[in-house]
C-alpha cells in the first residue's frame, strides 16, 4: 500500500530489506535498577524518570529515514534528523504557540512585517510536508498543497505583490 512506505511494516519493511534504526532513535540499554525505577514511578512521582527538566524519550520505531531514499531526499532527511530530535525534546506547547503567534501576526499586520512573520511558518510547513510526503495518501498531500498555497498567497499579498 502506498501509505505504508517508511512505516516499517513486516519483518523487513515494505521493500523486504531491513533498515537499521538510526542511532538517535535507539533506546539506551539500561540496567535493572533503571528499569525498576520506571515501574515505581507510578507509585512515587518523585522517582519518575521524566522529572522536571528531563528530556522526553523518542517515540518507538525502527526507521528514522525513508527506506531506499537516494539523492536529495536522503540528504535532507540526514540533515533534518538532528533538528527533528531537537524539536521533539521541546515542550509540546512551544511549536504550536510560536506558529500561531507568527500566523496571527501575518494575518493582522497588513504590510511587509506581516509577510516576514508568515515566512517562517511557510518554511516550517514546507519542510514538514517534504519530510512526510512519501507516507501520505492523496488527501493528505492535497491538504498540504492547499496550506502551502494559502501561505504563499498570504505572504505575497503582505509584500505587495498582489
Amino acid at each position: 500500500m502506498a501509505g505504508d512506505i517508511g512505516q516499517g511494516k513486516g519483518p523487513g519493511g515494505p521493500s523486504g530489506a531491513r533498515v537499521p534504526a538510526h542511532p538517535l532513535a535507539r533506546k539506551p540499554a539500561g540496567n535493572a535498577a533503571q528499569n525498576s525505577g520506571a515501574r515505581n514511578s507510578a507509585r512515587n512521582p518523585a522517582r519518575s524518570p521524566l522529572r522536571k527538566g528531563a528530556k522526553r524519550p523518542l517515540p518507538p520505531g525502527e526507521q528514522f529515514f525513508t527506506p531506499g531514499a537516494t539523492g536529495l531526499r536522503r540528504a535532507v532527511e540526514r540533515r533534518s534528523a538532528t533538528v527533528l530530535v531537537f524539536l521533539f525534546q521541546l515542550p509540546r506547547w512551544v511549536i504550536p504557540v510560536v506558529m500561531v503567534a507568527l500566523m496571527l501576526t501575518g494575518v493582522v499586520v497588513a504590510d511587509w512585517r506581516g509577510g516576514l512573520a508568515v515566512l517562517p511558518v511557510l518554511a516550517f510547513v514546507l519542510w514538514l510536508a517534504y519530510m512526510s510526503w512519501p507516507s501520505l495518501r492523496a488527501g493528505g498531500r492535497l491538504l498540504r498543497v492547499a496550506l502551502v498555497t494559502f501561505l504563499v498567497l498570504l505572504a505575497a499579498t503582505r509584500f505587495g505583490l498582489f
